[in-house]
């Protein structure tokens, strides 16, 4: 089986909820050498996007977007553990979550899993996450970096709450933000003093690289 061929698969079995098919592919493609990042991107990801359109267009509901999320979560289960590389030298701390108002998370949770492979500290605080949460995290973790993710635009001014809180509490000059997710683009970026926007989960890994040395 082709590389390409593999990955369309992968993606198949995560628009048709198939999760026992998606970890099995997972799988063979691991044996057949192609990195834990491609499967992820160009193959699980790739089936989630398609989930996304569906449901946008209505021919997917809610309760298919949940199952499509849970296949491939399942499917992350069997190539997580090759992005870990423990004992390096770590590269820094990022804090992520997906705003106030979002419950999407397959995109942070790739965005998450991609960091810890190139060696971050990564500190979840899941979906559905306040300014207040947010700021306080920072406070706490000191990171290098906060990440906010936001899929609907109407959870997008959620981000602009949380840099007000950053500002507030005199902590916003200690973080790089860097905010993802369909509903967002670097112009809002801009707009709301975030450093940064990326378009997917490896962009935003570089950037992050870019911005912590080892």
């Amino acid at each position: 089986m082709e590389k390409q061929e593999i990955l369309k698969e992968i993606s198949e079995a995560v628009i048709n909820f198939d999760a026992s098919k998606a970890r099995k592919l997972c799988r063979k493609a691991l044996d057949m050498g192609i990195l834990p990042y491609e499967i992820i991107i160009n193959g699980m990801a790739k089936g989630m996007e398609q989930v996304s359109k569906k449901y946008e267009k209505g021919d997917y509901y809610l309760s298919e977007l949940i199952i499509a999320g849970d296949t491939m979560k399942q499917a992350l289960e069997v190539v997580e553990p090759y992005l870990k590389h423990e004992g390096e030298k770590r590269r820094g701390t990022v804090v992520i979550g997906t705003v106030q108002g979002d419950l999407h998370d397959i995109g942070k949770h790739i965005f998450g899993n991609l960091l810890r492979g190139e060696g971050f500290n990564v500190v979840d605080l899941g979906f559905d996450v306040s300014s207040k949460s947010f700021a306080d995290e920072v406070e706490r973790s000191k990171p290098e970096i906060l990440g906010m993710s936001s899929l609907i635009t109407t959870t997008m001014t959620s981000m602009a709450e949380t840099m007000a809180e950053l500002e507030k509490r005199e902590i916003r000059k200690n973080v790089k933000v860097i905010i993802g997710g369909a509903a967002v683009d670097r112009a809002y970026a801009s707009k709301i003093g975030a450093d940064a926007a990326a378009k997917d989960a490896v962009e935003g890994v570089s950037i992050c690289k870019d911005w912590v040395a080892k």
